[in-house]
């Protein structure tokens, strides 16, 4: 069996690596130009399900480093004022794995090859099933199934379900990342929770690794390179519904609408690394009908992207890299035949997909009331 993974985000390497470790050829193909040629660095709290998913794929040599690299978190989501005053709370508190989405994806990539500038342009199925996938600026490939990992703005899903699109919400964030330091020592107890300002929610998330990824990944799996990063604080600022943003650039639009705002907040976002900080939209993509079985599936954001406030996007992703996984090794060793793998995978993908998407809206008009949910 060959699989085609289009797509070298999270859920994508998962499953490569997933399908690597049982035997079986995948190929993954990337439309950037290089794997790292976009912004890809903030934080994640994975939930026991996506957690123990990233486990499943990975190779059972890189557990140690995996648990190295990742922190136990918890918050009490507190709503503070911009002079960090407490003034209500979000709900309950949250716990999780906390990991950084570079760090990884770097992990996630060892040993694979990646092929990138493969811009996916359509795909054809011929007669005895297999799939034909063909790329702007380089050969097609042909595999058993194609996988479609490839984000909201999916080619795959494009060619595959043309009706389901994605919903843009209006509300737009900058999202950034500070050295965490011991001037942000008084900000502790913000981590987690929401700062609400005059039409505005500054959202932060502190990453302290363990040890820092570089140095554990050389003293416990010296074939792995993951970034020379060290502790940081990840903001994020939910803008008003299509606010303008003035030509400015994504720290000069948080801090103009931070005037009066506590000075410790306002010099975090002062010393952000600017190359890790960037504007950003909420779409969702809601799974729809099924499309008729066949090769050609889809996997996280590609056909249920959720809104960030549910905190439930890469663990969702995950969760489908492990699912297809386990559904393909059971085709791959003749538990089932790979229609029938697919059929199983997208039945409950659809399901839990559907509620992942629907749970984060609910969540959303806590931090952008007019956001637009239909």
């Amino acid at each position: 069996m060959r699989v085609s993974v289009v797509g070298a985000g999270l859920g994508g390497l998962a499953l490569a690596q997933g399908l690597r470790g049982a035997g079986i050829e995948v190929d993954v193909f990337e439309r950037d130009p290089g794997i790292a040629a976009r912004f890809q660095g903030y934080r994640l709290v994975l939930d026991p399900i996506g957690f123990q998913a990233v486990r499943n794929c990975l190779p059972t040599r890189r557990h140690p480093l995996l648990d190295e690299i990742v922190m136990e978190a918890s918050a009490e989501q507190l709503i503070l004022d911009p002079q960090l005053n407490e003034i209500g709370r979000l709900g309950a508190g949250r716990t999780g794995i906390v990991v950084d989405r570079q760090v990884l994806r770097h992990l996630l990539l060892t040993g694979l090859t990646v092929h990138t500038d493969a811009a996916l342009t359509g795909y054809d199925v011929a007669a005895d099933g297999k799939v034909r996938a063909r790329f702007a600026r380089r050969d097609p490939a042909t595999a058993d199934l194609l996988v479609g990992a490839d984000g909201v703005t999916s080619a795959v899903r494009g060619v595959l379900s043309p009706q389901t699109t994605p919903t843009d919400t209006g509300v737009r964030f900058v999202i950034g990342r500070t050295p965490l330091t011991d001037e942000f020592a008084g900000l502790s107890k913000a981590y987690g929770s929401k700062i609400a300002g005059d039409g505005v929610s500054l959202l932060l998330g502190a990453m302290r690794f363990r040890t820092p990824p570089k140095q554990a990944a050389e003293q416990l799996a010296p074939e792995v390179t993951l970034p020379d990063i060290g502790d940081y604080v990840r903001w994020a600022m939910i803008l008003p519904p299509n606010g303008s943003l003035e030509n400015l650039t994504a720290q000069d639009a948080v801090l103009s609408r931070m005037q009066g705002w506590h000075p410790e907040l306002r010099a975090l976002i002062e010393q952000a690394d600017p190359d890790n900080s960037t504007l950003l939209s909420i779409r969702v993509v809601r799974p729809g009908e099924r499309w008729a079985s066949g090769p050609v599936t889809l996997l996280g954001d590609a056909i249920h992207a959720t809104s960030p406030t549910g905190g439930n996007g890469a663990n969702t992703a995950l969760r489908d890299a492990d699912l297809l996984r386990r559904c393909l090794i059971e085709a791959g060793e003749g538990r089932q035949d790979l229609p029938g793998a697919v059929d199983d995978y997208e039945r409950q993908m659809f399901e839990y997909g559907a509620e992942a998407v629907r749970s984060s809206l609910e969540r959303l008009p806590a931090f952008a009331p007019e956001a637009k949910l239909s």
